[in-house]
């Protein structure tokens, strides 16, 4: 007996061993209370993130009743300031080193201007000001949100990138986060009508909340499943089984919706959604491929850019995000679809929209605080000298990979966020003129579906595998260490 206890005791000092002189080297195990944590932060942007995409566009032409072309121009504007603001933001990050956090700081001091901002985006007494009021009222108020939206982002996702340098340890550090973003995502996508429903007191159309939301549901079955898949299908395979699935799913709505009636065909219509929502969830995998790219400027650099990544991702995502706000409302308006003349698919009494969003706003700042509380970085620098512009440009144009992932992004979440605002009318397709219908159709089933065929190409592309990146990590953690 004593032989055995001394011997399980041995191989547990072992091991104790073996651990520390990985996490020496920055390999990392995290605990899942480290993992909820940083995954919390991700559920809080987008409580404000999806309520943007999601109906921000309606609340600006149907309740604001703002041109949809003035509309489409804002957002377009507004995300073009991001695209430059957003590389400032990630360049003063990666020159500074905060007493409570390279990163963490700025999820608590970005997180209180964040949470008033948000508050103030739909304020109620804006529905009763002239156009030109309302006009600049909408500029300053979302302009503001999405610079200061920024400030809390890009360090954000940075923090994942100092937390370890396992790569089995980030595929489920990023399907923690995942699953915690796509619990934000149904929670908007739902609660929002539900919301509204409650406070004008009027019956909750069910079979639209459910439409719009049921797409994330795959995500809470595949996320955690992620490092099962990626060994059954590999890292490609699996993404491009996710994007066939979605893909079949989009065509099944067009089907449905152009030549058959979409209430009386409903269990159907929701199934389709399930797996339109498998093939768009690859959008949410690809931060997985942020680290990696961070990792391959470190093998060529020495440098270890994780802010300034982050940044030039975070353009990327917002540039999808705002060529879709751009094209959504100007193209409808263009094929005939009058928003301030059709049917409402939402109530637009003003004081219901501010209600719902201050909620979000202030149960996503609660969830700030928690990430801020349950993160440590493990994995940080700070250039000897500031990182240039210049030098931002040359790492994009010297790093491919960085290249193909940004490409991605683009595509991905332009495929996500196309058909956002548009969901909210499908389900009541019949109530509408056919040239409505068809604008419909081509923003919630066609357009997505050619993008997606896009981003299986660009994935065929992307060249670092994980045992090249095995390669490079321990490659760095030996100059490291000589």
């Amino acid at each position: 007996m004593y032989n055995l206890v001394s011997l399980k005791n041995k191989t547990y000092n072992k091991m104790a061993i073996e651990n520390s002189a990985q996490e020496a080297k920055g390999f990392y195990k995290l605990s899942w209370m480290q993992r909820i944590g940083y995954g919390s932060g991700d559920l809080a942007q987008n409580l404000i993130f999806q309520t943007v995409a999601c109906y921000l566009m309606l609340y600006l032409t149907t309740v604001l009743k703002i041109n949809p072309a003035f509309v489409s121009g804002l957002i377009l504007s507004v995300r073009l300031i991001d695209c430059f603001w957003s590389p400032v933001v990630g360049r003063y990050i990666d020159n500074r080193n905060p007493k409570l956090g390279k990163y963490r700081t700025y999820l608590l001091y970005g997180g209180i201007p964040l949470t008033v901002a948000a508050c103030l985006l739909m304020l109620p007494q804006a529905a009763t000001w002239d156009v030109t009021a309302k006009i600049v009222y909408a500029t300053v108020s979302y302009t503001v949100l999405s610079m200061i939206y920024s400030v809390v982002n890009i360090p954000y996702g940075s923090i994942m990138a100092s937390m370890t340098r396992d790569n089995d340890e980030v595929l489920k550090l990023t399907s923690t986060r995942m699953v915690c973003a796509n619990i934000g995502q149904i929670v908007v996508q739902a609660g929002f009508p539900i919301g509204l429903a409650m406070c004008v007191h009027t019956a909750i159309d069910w079979n639209q909340a459910t439409f719009m939301a049921i797409g994330t549901i795959p995500a809470f079955v595949i996320l955690p499943s992620l490092p099962v898949l990626k060994n059954l299908l590999g890292k490609k395979g699996l993404y491009y089984t996710l994007l066939a699935i979605g893909l079949v799913g989009f065509v099944v709505l067009f089907t449905i919706g152009k030549f058959f009636d979409v209430e009386g065909c409903n269990t159907v219509v929701q199934i389709a959604k399930v797996m339109t929502g498998v093939g768009l969830l690859v959008g949410s995998l690809m931060w997985a491929l942020v680290p990696e790219v961070i990792t391959e400027a470190e093998y060529r650099t020495g440098n270890r850019p994780a802010a300034t990544v982050n940044a030039l991702a975070g353009v990327a995502f917002k540039a999808g995000f705002s060529i879709a706000g751009w094209i959504t409302p100007l193209v409808m308006g263009m094929i005939g679809f009058k928003f301030d003349e059709e049917a409402s698919a939402l109530p637009i009494e003003p004081s219901a929209w501010f209600t719902v969003t201050c909620v979000f706003a202030l149960v996503g700042f609660v969830l700030l605080l928690l990430c801020f509380a349950g993160c440590r970085e493990n994995i940080t620098t700070t250039p000897e000298k500031p990182v240039s512009f210049g030098e931002m440009w040359q790492e994009f144009k010297a790093n491919k990979c960085l290249q193909l992932v940004l490409s991605i992004f683009v595509v991905v979440f332009l495929a996500s966020f196309i058909s956002a605002p548009v969901n909210a009318y499908y389900t009541k397709l019949a109530n509408y003129s056919e040239i409505a219908q068809n604008a419909i159709l081509w923003f919630t089933c066609i357009i997505p579906a050619c993008l997606l065929i896009l981003v299986g190409f660009l994935i065929y592309k992307y060249p670092l595998t994980d045992e090249k990146l095995d390669e490079m990590n321990r490659e760095i953690e030996q100059r490291v260490k000589n």
